[in-house]
């Protein structure tokens, strides 16, 4: 399983006639399931049915409550939270009450409390009768251990996620403050092995103020702050500050999308540039820096659903 190739998307699909227009559709919710082109379903069920177990769940049947609480966060023991990979049938998630989305076959979703010591953001119920198979952080563990590049793919689920509320955040005009989000610091023994591994990286001081990234450009590298602090961005409205030890930028290098938001020196800072050779490299020779990093993925995007909300 460790040889499967997980940084290349999927080959297009063959045309096929265009669909008839469809229905108007309701206001998007802060969720869309996963699109991203480095999602293969087939690896994503191949890796849990080696690390997890098949559940099944009648119409109707709850998965999981909104504000449900893990006892441990990630790879606990004691941690009750699961993440899901659907084989057949239709889940259906909720907020408040309100629908957000209709999962199906193929899809992954749950993942956030498995990674993060946090409550559950959404509901989740069988629409039709489902078998799914589920992981939990003991399982999840097990399985990046043997793949450790399923760690990318999670990521661009994630990040796929992210860009849907971000869209929504850059029609907001105004900024608010930052609402105490600070990105997850990376272990500084974690850091250190990271960095002796890079083969290419730089790192760099910027003057406060200095603009890092914009959105919309392509991004080439992430950062990994070493000295300051950063501001991370969408439009006016700031989002997470990023201590020493954090890291930001890299979305566009997980999926070579362009950059969702803009990062900006809060202080005189200093910044290790990773390519993503090295960054992929790193990921599956360290699979600390990657749950650290998924950690850190999940707790954004739960922090930007509570910025739209």
């Amino acid at each position: 399983m460790e040889d499967l190739d997980f940084t290349q998307p999927e080959p297009p699909k063959p045309a096929t006639p265009p669909p008839a227009p469809p229905p108007p559709a309701a206001a998007p919710a802060p969720f869309k399931a996963a699109q991203s082109p480095y999602y293969k379903a087939e690896i994503a069920r191949s890796i849990f049915e080696a690390a997890g177990r098949a559940e099944v769940f009648a119409a109707g049947q709850v998965v999981f409550e909104e504000d449900e609480k893990a006892s441990s966060g990630l790879f606990s023991r004691k941690s009750a939270a699961r993440m899901y990979f659907v084989v057949e049938g239709d889940i259906t998630l909720t907020m408040g009450g309100k629908a957000l989305d209709t999962l199906g076959a193929g899809e992954i979703f749950g993942e956030m409390a498995v990674l993060s010591d946090q409550p559950r953001s959404a509901a989740a119920r069988a629409k039709t009768d489902c078998h799914v198979i589920s992981m939990g952080p003991e399982e999840l563990q097990a399985a990046l251990q043997r793949a450790p590049g399923f760690a990318l793919m999670l990521m661009s689920v994630m990040f796929d996620r992210l860009r849907f509320i971000a869209a929504r955040l850059s029609m907001r005009k105004g900024g608010k403050p930052v609402a105490g989000r600070l990105a997850t610091r990376l272990d500084p023994a974690v850091l250190a092995r990271v960095e002796a591994g890079l083969s290419r990286s730089a790192a760099v001081r910027h003057a406060k103020g200095a603009t890092l990234m914009r959105e919309g450009q392509a991004g080439t590298c992430l950062y990994v702050v070493k000295e300051g602090s950063v501001i991370i961005h969408i439009g006016q409205t700031p989002l997470e500050r990023v201590p020493v030890g954090g890291t930001f930028g890299e979305m566009s290098i997980v999926d070579q999308s362009p950059r969702t938001a803009s990062a900006t020196a809060e202080t005189e800072c200093e910044l290790l540039a990773i390519d993503r050779a090295s960054f992929i490299e790193a990921v599956k020779r360290e699979p600390a820096f990657a749950t650290t990093m998924l950690r850190d993925i999940a707790e954004r995007l739960r922090h930007m659903n509570a910025q739209l909300a």
